[in-house]
């Protein structure tokens, strides 16, 4: 095996023995989260880093597939069958992109996330009221399917990769080209042919597709949702986008950093303080902003970049070649 395919492959060996390695079902649990927010922080970063739609209301497709996968429990009775809403769920949350999308990417401006922002909202209160579909605010719960924690991380490790794998194919094709494009300057792209609403709904659809089956998974591991949970701005939407930006926006890393760092630091409020996590983050971001406008990881590949520029032949000092 060459050193390319060893380090290709060294994540998923990592993965892989994570659950041999570590006993703790605590420890396990946050693996869990981590892996779950950078799936989710991957969706979000797909529309809102590469195609600079900014969705203000991802929790409708998060709850759009949780929602998915618990109504296929109460048809079938079965939570094993209830794994099939990783597929049903995230279909479902593409195909409500599809509608959104079609409405909104005809203008311009902030329509878009304002009504993503409503529709999360909306779905909430259907969710909530419609009772003989949903259970209203009562929720629904069931027994999972399993009681280990291991079958979880690595089912969340596999839509991890998959989620990761589909980001580095759309990124690296014409795909993330266009829509890099329309992010910059969607005039632009038009003249040169590229149809902008075709590719925007293209990118939502994605994102949406990946936020659906999140929020399946999220429903099979916790076994219980109820609206005020999966439709919540504050702890699904916002949070998606606080990872994606703490981490770099426009990076396939970013995500990955952004979750494991609020998972760490959340959890240490939660048991060493109590609370206080949500102004923490609050400070942190307007740091970021001012001093890492392009997140941790959009820091670290720009002062990359500076030193591979001043490094190259004819890029030092004025005089220095002259003097040489």
């Amino acid at each position: 095996m060459t050193r390319a395919r060893l380090i290709a492959a060294a994540p998923l060996l990592v993965l892989l023995a994570v659950p041999l390695a570590v006993s703790s079902s605590y420890l396990l649990h946050l693996l869990i989260l981590v892996l779950l927010w950078i799936v989710l922080g991957q969706a979000w970063n797909l529309i809102g880093g590469y195609t600079g739609q900014i969705s203000y209301g991802h929790a409708a497709f998060f709850g759009v597939g949780a929602y998915t996968t618990a109504l296929i429990y109460q048809a079938t009775g079965s939570a094993a069958m209830a794994w099939w809403g990783l597929l049903a769920g995230g279909i479902t949350a593409a195909l409500l992109a599809i509608v959104i999308g079609w409405i909104c990417f005809r203008l311009r401006g902030p329509y878009f996330g304002l009504s993503v922002l409503a529709l999360a909202e909306v779905l909430r209160l259907v969710a909530t009221n419609w009772k003989d579909l949903t259970n209203g605010a009562e929720g629904i719960l069931f027994i999972p399917a399993f009681t280990s924690k291991a079958a979880y991380f690595y089912i969340i490790a596999a839509i991890l990769l998959a989620t990761v794998a589909t980001m580095r194919a759309v990124v690296g094709s014409r795909l993330g080209y266009y829509f890099l494009a329309i992010r910059e300057d969607q005039d632009a792209a038009e003249s040169l042919g590229i149809d902008t609403t075709k590719y925007k709904m293209i990118s939502l659809m994605i994102s949406a597709f990946l936020t659906g089956v999140g929020g399946a998974f999220y429903t099979n591991y916790f076994g219980y949702i109820d609206p005020g949970i999966v439709f919540n701005l504050q702890n699904i939407s916002i949070l998606m986008i606080l990872i994606a930006i703490l981490g770099g926006v426009a990076t396939i890393w970013g995500p990955v950093v952004g979750a494991t760092l609020y998972i760490l630091i959340a959890e240490g409020f939660r048991v060493f303080i109590g609370a206080g996590h949500l102004v923490f983050f609050g400070a942190l971001i307007i740091v970021i902003v001012i001093f890492f406008p392009n997140g941790i990881v959009g820091a670290i590949n720009d002062r990359r970049a500076a030193r591979a520029r001043s490094s190259a032949p004819g890029t030092g000092t004025p005089g220095t070649e002259a003097a040489a």
